[in-house]
């Protein structure tokens, strides 16, 4: 791979002049800047992005850091931030978490090293103080994507709107009695809950945190025989997909018996039969939104009021309820 040097010997200029070419400095001769150029196009030179950063110039990349990449909601999110980060020049550095803190912490260390300009992230802690911390020790800019969190800018689905609509749905629909499968301190299950309360059905709902199938196919068979017909709100659509097989193995008729929403809208989910309703976030918005304060911050540096913006979810009603 040619350097930086061998442009500046083939173009008969100093090192500095085709520095200063690279980093859109005007104060360059025409001449000399045509003649770099064509150089480095000729060459096809690729500048060295790690080391532009330890020199404190900008890189051009953000970190993404992912809970999971395997749900089909963080692949279509890491896609839509990296079209958009590429509208502005910028390219991405991906990490995934998956929902573990030591790699979470081990990778924005690497972020850290490889002198990103900024970082976009979701945090499996979002309440956490820690978070705040984080970011102080990147410093660079760091916006939390999907996740309302403590001390930085946030851009996320109002998770407990969401929970708000699938609980009047499912009462619309006729559903009697109500689980919730996820965490309880996700705020969908506040807003679930809340829902139902307000409608009188506060004493009919119970949540269940998915440890193995083998639990989740005892906790539904409790439900056997069915007094009242049972919605299941599932905090993903991977939870929802499994919730749909194991109703098939228990023989219980979907959604004459149990009906089942999930969470993130994913293409596994449309076609199945019956169909999988499911709430739908706006994933673009999102990246737009993130990757659009993300630069800002990065080009206005210094101190700035927390940025809250939380985005509106829609249910979309499939057969599954």
């Amino acid at each position: 791979m040619i350097t930086m040097t061998e442009i500046a010997r083939l173009a008969k200029v100093s090192q500095p002049t085709v520095s200063r070419v690279l980093n859109g400095n005007m104060n360059v001769a025409p001449e000399l800047r045509e003649r770099v150029l064509a150089c480095i196009k000729e060459y096809d030179y690729q500048p060295n992005a790690l080391a532009k950063g330890l020199q404190g110039s900008q890189t051009h990349l953000l970190g993404v850091l992912l809970t999971d990449i395997s749900n089909g909601f963080f692949a279509d999110l890491a896609k839509a931030i990296e079209t958009e980060a590429r509208k502005y020049g910028y390219s991405i550095i991906l990490f995934n978490s998956d929902y573990n803190t030591d790699s979470e912490l081990e990778y924005l260390d690497v972020v850290r090293r490889y002198r990103v300009d900024g970082v976009l992230a979701v945090p499996i802690r979002e309440t956490s103080d820690m978070w705040r911390g984080y970011a102080e020790k990147l410093d660079v800019p760091v916006v939390a994507v999907t996740r309302p969190t403590r001390g930085l800018d946030s851009v996320y689905v109002d998770h407990k709107e969401a929970g708000e609509l699938v609980a009047g749905h499912l009462v619309r629909q006729g559903y009697g009695q109500f689980l919730f499968i996820g965490k309880e301190y996700d705020r969908k299950y506040a807003g679930f809950c809340q829902a139902l309360s307000r409608m009188g059905k506060a004493d009919a709902v119970t949540s269940v945190v998915y440890q193995d199938d083998a639990q989740m196919r005892q906790v539904l068979g409790r439900y056997l025989p069915c007094r009242q017909r049972l919605g299941i709100f599932a905090g993903n659509d991977i939870y929802a997909l499994r919730i749909l097989s194991f109703l098939h193995e228990l023989q219980l008729t979907v959604p004459a018996q149990a009906g089942v929403i999930g969470f993130d809208d994913t293409m596994m989910g449309r076609y199945l039969n019956p169909g999988l309703s499911s709430v739908s976030q706006p994933i673009g918005h999102m990246a737009q939104e993130a990757v659009s304060r993300l630069l800002y911050r990065i080009g206005h540096p210094g101190s700035h009021p927390i940025w809250d913006r939380p985005l509106h979810a829609s249910l979309v009603v499939r057969q599954s309820s």
